[in-house]
């Protein structure tokens, strides 16, 4: 029970860290697009490192886990949803949309998954994670619509459907997934996941990345590019992929409503942004619906609420 219980809480631990470095991703992906890398250069310089390190990690693996062949269906359905579509869509999403309109698209994910979830993988669905998926929602939306008005451009419809099929796809991804953790080691999922990603991406973008003009990218846009190669794109999904295996993709999915709190907290930190009322208020209706989500079937609140209800 107590290994259990460990367990569950490092791998929370492992999702927040994730989520760090997603938040952080909105902003400084977009400052690398266009004028540096093409959505298409960047997502196949993404899948390619990651491919590479995870293969790279695998080769030290004694464990040597062999896929069975009945699962490869699931592993190519998770590369097409959490790597290809997820991947390309993001991108290209968030090159014509802006960071905050980005965000307030994410939010639609924890909604996705648990509706998925329900009808894939009969996850259940109650009044307490309900209560925790629309308060959580509130803080997220409270925080991004404090930084002002949304302008709408030209191009910007076109990104946030994209975004939306973004949402989509990593809801679906999340769902899929989670079988293969429960079975197999994380990076034995990931290297397999971003193999498909790797293979049905060469042709978008190959043309892009060869084309790309190295030399003038100035070094602090490296620095950007090299945090996003190894931040969101590699450690992020090898520690949400490892929390998928002891929480459940319903859960996984509500921390992404952290993702605007954890950025708007680093910019305090660094002097870019100040603390008011209104964004610790969102902070903290963020991680109590982050909290309610989380709760077990057995846990104390449901009890509470099952003999409110009995009586």
């Amino acid at each position: 029970m107590v290994i259990a219980k460990n367990k569950r809480a490092e791998s929370h631990l492992a999702i927040i860290l994730a989520n760090i470095m997603f938040g952080l991703n909105y902003s400084i992906a977009k400052g690398v697009m266009p004028n540096y890398l093409s959505p298409m250069a960047f997502t196949l310089l993404r899948v390619v490192t990651a491919s590479f390190l995870f293969w790279v990690i695998s080769i030290f693996d004694k464990s040597d886990e062999r896929i069975s062949k009945a699962d490869y269906p699931r592993f190519i359905a998770s590369g097409l949803f959490g790597i290809t579509f997820n991947q390309l869509l993001f991108l290209n999403g968030l090159n014509y949309s802006t960071p905050i309109e980005s965000s307030i698209i994410s939010t639609l994910n924890p909604a996705m998954v648990m509706l998925i979830a329900y009808f894939v993988l009969s996850e259940h669905i109650n009044f307490v994670k309900v209560t925790g998926l629309l308060i959580g929602a509130s803080g997220a939306l409270l925080l991004i619509l404090s930084k002002g008005s949304l302008e709408v451009g030209q191009n910007h419809t076109l990104g946030n459907a994209l975004l939306f099929l973004n949402t989509l796809f990593y809801a679906f991804y999340l769902v899929v997934v989670k079988p293969l953790m429960l079975k197999y080691r994380p990076i034995t999922v990931m290297k397999g996941v971003f193999v498909v990603g790797l293979i049905s991406l060469l042709p978008f973008g190959v043309y892009d990345l060869a084309t790309t003009r190295w030399a003038v990218i100035p070094p602090m846009i490296y620095a950007s590019i090299l945090f996003v190669l190894l931040g969101p794109t590699f450690l992020a999904y090898l520690l949400n992929g490892w929390g998928l295996r002891y929480v459940q993709a319903s859960t996984v999915s509500i921390y992404i409503y952290s993702q605007p709190v954890i950025a708007a907290l680093v910019a305090v930190l660094l002097g870019m942004d100040s603390l008011d009322a209104r964004k610790i208020t969102a902070a903290a209706l963020v991680f109590a619906g982050v909290y309610l989500v989380s709760q077990r079937p057995d846990g104390w609140l449901v009890r509470i609420l099952k003999r409110i209800q009995r009586k």
